[in-house]
């Protein structure tokens, strides 16, 4: 099985001037602005970290999701929150770490077994697998 999702932005103006709009095929984002502003000042709009985050948190709590139910435990509650970082690195910028914070309740599994479960799940979910930076679990009970 081969799935193919797509983006696309457009962009006018110059770096610092410059504004961009970015679209998903889904429809969930429809020119949602973004530019420098948004990056690197707190102005309103997203940023490539944001939606490397939102990519990363979603595809590890389905990918946990998945595992529990394989392994007949039924889940209450996951939340989880992926923190993206970036920093300069040389003459430009890196994305140097994901930290994954995950609360979960799931019913008859204690927090180390949750733990176990949820590092499996960071360990295989696609999005973990194609960052290219230190990811971090860090796991709590709901």
């Amino acid at each position: 099985m081969r799935i193919v999702r797509s983006a696309s932005v457009t962009w006018t103006g110059g770096m610092k001037d410059g504004v961009g709009a970015v679209s998903t095929d889904s429809g969930a984002l429809d020119g949602y602005p973004y530019g420098f502003g948004s990056r690197f000042e707190g102005v309103q709009g997203t940023n490539p970290e944001e939606l490397i985050a939102a990519a990363h948190a979603s595809c590890f709590t389905m990918a946990l999701a998945m595992m529990l139910a394989k392994a007949n435990h039924t889940v209450v509650k996951l939340e989880t929150e992926a923190r993206v970082s970036l920093e300069s690195a040389g003459d430009g910028f890196a994305i140097t770490s994901s930290r994954l914070k995950l609360k979960g309740q799931v019913t008859g599994l204690d927090i180390d077994g949750l733990t176990a479960i949820a590092h499996e799940a960071k360990a295989g979910c696609p999005v973990s697998k194609v960052l290219n930076t230190d990811v971090v679990l860090e796991v709590t009970a709901a």
